[in-house]
């Protein structure tokens, strides 16, 4: 198939942030760089059409949220113990790290329509009537699932909300 003119710039330009939300959105980079290559295939197609409605970006993140949704198996995060405690535990003095971490953890807990409803309504800052509209849901819904979603954060990782207050400046 032959490169639609202006796609591989877009990609480029726009894969970065795009791979970030497909992250937010799975939990998991290679569930997220999956999620991310099947929204850029489907966008590739219709890449004439798509560039030519003046927002290519939110065409492709809309992509990513209906195939979130549509995936029929269950891609979850999974975290292994070790074997054996290492010797001398090495710090990495970090606490940027172990919020990740924890936020990792608490994502992993969430359902994909509850994590893609908190995307949308968190870090895209949408508003609840909007997020029922992209995601073709009812506005009940879409409370039902933050209001679960923020509940199920709150019982997996109380502490999260902690760390998060002392990232605050």
């Amino acid at each position: 198939m032959r490169d639609p003119e202006g796609f591989h710039e877009f990609v480029v330009a726009r894969g970065t942030a795009l791979s970030r939300t497909a992250f937010l959105l799975t939990g998991d980079h290679h569930t997220a760089a999956d999620l991310l290559q099947e929204a850029l295939a489907k966008t590739a197609v219709r890449w004439q059409r798509v560039s030519a409605g003046g927002n290519p970006e939110a065409y492709v993140r809309t992509v990513m949220l209906n195939q979130l949704r549509t995936w029929r198996r269950p891609r979850r995060l999974r975290f292994f113990a070790a074997a054996e405690v290492p010797e001398q535990a090495m710090a990495d003095g970090s606490a940027e790290s172990d919020r990740r971490l924890m936020l990792a953890r608490a994502l992993a807990v969430l359902t994909p329509r509850q994590r893609a409803v908190l995307y949308l309504r968190f870090y895209e800052d949408l508003p609840q009537d909007q997020i029922a509209a992209r995601l073709g849901c009812s506005l009940g819904t879409v409370k039902r699932h933050i209001h679960d979603a923020l509940g199920r954060l709150r019982k997996s990782a109380p502490d999260l909300l902690g760390a998060v207050e002392e990232a605050r400046p």
